[in-house]
């Protein structure tokens, strides 16, 4: 004697019954089937296959009456967080993800256990420290380090030509000098490093 079984169905996979159902009576074709179900062809073939096998209940959910993904990982969290929590207080994702592996035999994603400790705020993660961009210290001798730029502006204020200024600054004392040019290139740079030479040796 066969045993019967009672499947509670989700409005799903009702819709899914009645459209299969049509489809072994040949009342739809698996195309407008799969038009229906918005599922491939291939999809409702086997639906069919499973229904013509299991009758109605071969159409419920396959993980019915099995703990769910979630259940499990909630599972595992909560094993991961008590042994973080005794034995690896302290330690940091990586290492503790390697612990938990080599000791414990527990096997878990670094960065699913670095959001798990944070959220659980058992640790904290550090901060990069920014390097302090440091004043460095002017050089002890006159020509030293002497710093050379072009600066292109209406020097003369709409009265003349725009101009090039070629300004060179010794870092030890800070004294400027400068020439003007039609352009900045090699030429008005060598002529200007060679008049500042000039100057002051």
């Amino acid at each position: 004697m066969r045993e019967e079984r009672t499947f509670q169905l989700s409005n799903k996979e009702l819709k899914r019954v009645v459209v299969v159902r049509k489809v072994i009576e040949k009342e739809l074709t698996q195309v407008r089937a799969a038009e229906l179900l918005g599922l491939s062809e291939r999809q409702v073939g086997r639906l069919t296959v499973r229904m013509r096998a299991e009758g109605e209940g071969g159409l419920a959910h396959r993980l019915r009456g099995r703990a769910s993904n979630r259940k499990l990982a909630e599972a595992t969290q909560e094993q991961v967080m008590a042994l973080c929590q005794e034995r690896y207080q302290g330690f940091g994702p990586t290492l503790a993800t390697e612990k938990l592996e080599e000791l414990d035999g527990v096997v878990v994603n670094r960065e699913t256990l670095r959001q798990w400790l944070i959220a659980a705020r058992v640790w904290v993660p550090r901060r990069k420290a920014c390097p302090h961009r440091e004043r460095r210290e002017r050089k002890a001798c006159r020509g030293e380090l002497v710093q050379m730029d072009g600066s292109h502006h209406d020097w003369l204020e709409g009265r003349g030509p725009k101009l090039v200024l070629m300004g060179l600054i010794d870092d030890a004392t800070g004294e400027g000098f400068g020439r003007f040019y039609d352009y900045e290139g090699t030429v008005p740079a060598l002529d200007s490093f060679y008049h500042y030479v000039k100057k002051y040796g």
